[in-house]
């Protein structure tokens, strides 16, 4: 004990009696063997690598496409009317189901729609005498082209007849009788079918302002919004197009029962090319979270449209079954299945790494990593075929998710502000020490 404290009182003694300069050189001498001493017992030690490692299996590949949108056409119609005035009295209720034409409600109407439906009840009336006495024409055409028929046969009707017998005036004359017949028979057939387009359309224009509210269609009613002693007035509308008055007002809807329900979705320039219609779909909405639907692609408007820039092409794709509660402008994601493969060779396709055309995989064999070259097929987002170069049950590369470190003093602050002796900084802070160390990293696979 004595010969320690003689020791620390000469060792004392010596160190004071150096000048400040050999001081400073001692202390620092002294923290660098603390801190070498410190990094050889807690420092990083030399660690192998560390691999993500998946399983070549075999099994189903499904390729898709997705895209978002609308629900286009709901499986309901519109109960409207362009007539204004009070709700006398409704038929329906909400659940019922009517046939088309059967009345929906009565309607006690104002001065403009009695006005409104007087003139559309005129030209109701003129467009069915129109089509009447187009009708009725066609039955005298029909007749005239019977007797200049019967004319030609009887006086110059014969089979093949000569350049002679054609010449003759009283051939000419009749032949050409019959045949203005015949124009004038089939030329009516057109009119008639033009007064039925007006007696239509006039018939629907005066229903629109009719006192009795009528079902467009068969169905079953939802969402009727009148009572009676409700006043139905023709809104206002003000948009960017037009400011005034919307003369047709939605009373309720009809919802379809075997209708077909379809969605429109854009795909880009890339997509539209993997898809065909026919392919099937799956669907689901955003009201319906918990539940999808199956539907196939029934159109591709392959000229696109272009907006800001960017080229989409519109795709209708049609519901398998309509699903109730659905309506237009619903927003839809669809998954466009372009291609399913059966018993092929799969890997992540984070497996797969590809450079100047040639596609590799990283094979593990007995903790050793070979590369290997390989030909690979369709490829989905999580998934890739392996054509040839590798057999099931291999085990691939995903990634590496650590690597080993340069020495055990790598990644100890060095006392000197440095990152260590030989590090990326010099002794002392310099910059001329030692060689760069290795950072630890995490790697991976493309």
């Amino acid at each position: 004990m004595n010969l320690f404290k003689n020791f620390i009182k000469k060792l004392s003694s010596w160190f004071l009696g150096l000048s400040v300069l050999k001081k400073g050189f001692v202390v620092a001498l002294l923290v660098l063997i603390g801190w070498l001493a410190y990094a050889n017992l807690f420092g990083a030690k030399n660690t192998a690598p560390q691999y993500q490692t998946a399983t070549a299996e075999r099994g189903t590949l499904v390729t898709s496409v997705t895209s978002s949108g609308t629900v286009s056409s709901g499986n309901n119609a519109a109960i409207t009317t362009q007539a204004t005035g009070i709700v006398a009295d409704v038929y329906v209720k909400n659940g019922d189901y009517v046939q088309q034409g059967d009345t929906i409600a009565l309607l006690t109407l104002d001065s403009s729609s009695q006005q409104k439906q007087t003139a559309a009840y005129a030209n109701y009336l003129s467009a069915q005498n129109n089509l009447n006495a187009a009708k009725a024409k066609m039955n005298s055409l029909q007749s005239a082209l019977f007797k200049a028929n019967q004319a030609f046969i009887t006086d110059r009707g014969i089979d093949n007849p000569s350049d002679a017998q054609k010449a003759d005036p009283k051939y000419i004359e009749e032949n050409a009788e019959w045949l203005q017949a015949e124009s004038d028979y089939n030329n009516q057939q057109g009119v008639i079918a033009e007064a039925e387009a007006s007696f239509s359309s006039a018939a629907l224009s005066y229903a629109q302002t009719s006192a009795t509210i009528t079902a467009p269609i068969a169905g079953y009613i939802s969402n009727v919004n009148i009572t009676p002693g409700l006043p139905i007035v023709a809104s206002s509308s003000n948009n960017s197009n037009s400011t005034g008055t919307s003369s047709t007002q939605t009373l309720g809807n009809i919802t379809l029962k075997d209708a077909s329900l379809t969605a429109a979705i854009n795909l880009t320039e890339i997509d539209v090319t993997k898809v065909k219609v026919g392919e099937k779909v799956t669907i689901t909405l955003d009201a319906f979270p918990d539940k999808t639907f199956t539907g196939k692609v029934s159109a591709i408007d392959t000229n696109g449209s272009v907006s800001s820039g960017v080229t989409s092409y519109p795709t209708t794709i049609t519901f398998d079954t309509a699903p109730e509660n659905v309506y237009p402008n619903m927003a839809v994601n669809a998954t466009i299945i372009t291609a399913v493969k059966d018993d092929v060779i799969l890997v992540p396709t984070s497996a797969v790494q590809t450079q100047n055309g040639q596609s590799t995989v990283r094979v593990m064999n007995k903790g050793n990593v070979s590369q290997l070259p390989v030909e690979i097929g369709l490829s989905s987002d999580t998934q890739t075929e392996i054509v040839s170069g590798l057999s099931e049950g291999q085990t691939v590369v995903v990634g590496t998710i650590s690597t080993s470190t340069n020495r055990g003093t790598t990644g100890a602050a060095s006392p000197f502000g440095g990152t260590g002796f030989g590090g990326n900084r010099g002794f002392g802070g310099g910059g001329g020490g030692g060689g760069a160390g290795r950072a630890v990293f995490i790697q991976r696979a493309n």
